[in-house]
């Protein structure tokens, strides 16, 4: 989806100034281990992920993002990590600044087929932990282990 009226109408207040935005992400592994990765228009690959809307749960959050973005209905399972600072923000093509903090959940697929839905999403691929490390945001490869146990992940390195 593109930006919700809540963050439309924020810009048109700030600008393209650096905001927080609460946002999620899944990890969504196939029958071989591997991560369901998606490439955005702008060319960059992530994961299934999007900001988290007024009156939404995280839960709800990543089951509608994923959805929207793959056309998959999941399950979170597993709260992976929360994760945020410096090295969490991006500046869009049309110069609108965020620092997200994420909350990646481990996702189990119920039911769909994999495609595109919004308009966003370009491409579809599932990866390798090992070439997780060029994803446009800076996931720590740990949390892509299908046995992480999750909730316990903190970036000790920035502390």
């Amino acid at each position: 989806m593109p930006m919700s009226p809540y963050y439309q109408q924020l810009r048109k207040k700030i600008g393209n100034d650096l905001i927080f935005n609460p946002a999620v992400a899944a990890v969504i592994h196939d029958k071989e281990g591997r991560v369901l990765c998606v490439k955005v228009k702008h060319g960059a690959w992530g994961l299934p992920a999007g900001a988290i809307e007024m009156g939404e749960t995280p839960a709800q959050a990543v089951i509608r993002e994923v959805a929207e973005e793959t056309g998959l209905l999941v399950e979170p399972i597993t709260l992976l990590a929360v994760l945020g600072g410096e090295k969490f923000r991006w500046t869009y093509q049309d110069g609108n600044a965020v620092e997200y903090v994420i909350m990646v959940f481990r996702c189990q697929v119920k039911e769909g087929i994999l495609r595109a839905v919004d308009g966003e999403v370009t491409a579809f691929e599932y990866r390798e932990t090992e070439s997780l490390n060029t994803l446009s945001l800076p996931y720590p490869l740990e949390i892509f282990d299908r046995n992480y146990e999750g909730s316990s992940y903190f970036d000790h390195r920035s502390l």
